[in-house]
């Protein structure tokens, strides 16, 4: 059986869930911090909205780069770390992926008009 088919997924907003360095937004330590109340709540999984690289004309879901974290999130190394202490909670990382909806300002439309 599939692990998804009972699982209680959580999803998180990175930009308003909770905000670890007093800036206003959310981001990944902020996140790494709600861990344990996630968990609590019953959770298997946190699903992540996008975190990547955006002009955020879309919120988020324009996305610039593939291969990167939007810096008002944190780091890759934050992402690395969130990821490990998640899963030491027995909860899976689920990415919001949407190949969909490319920022006009990423590489192929910026260096192949």
């Amino acid at each position: 059986m599939s692990w998804w088919r009972d699982a209680v997924i959580y999803q998180v907003y990175p930009r308003s869930f909770r905000d670890s360095n007093a800036d206003g937004l959310g981001d990944l330590r902020g996140i790494e911090l709600g861990l344990d109340h996630i968990r609590e709540l019953g959770a298997d999984a946190l699903w992540m909205s996008p975190i990547y690289p955006s002009p955020l004309a879309d919120f988020g879901y324009d996305v610039a780069d593939y291969e990167d974290v939007d810096p008002t999130y944190g780091t890759l190394e934050d992402l690395d770390r969130l990821v490990a202490s998640a899963h030491a909670r027995g909860l899976k990382v689920l990415m919001d992926l949407v190949p969909s909806h490319t920022s006009i300002q990423h590489p192929w439309f910026t260096e192949h008009p």
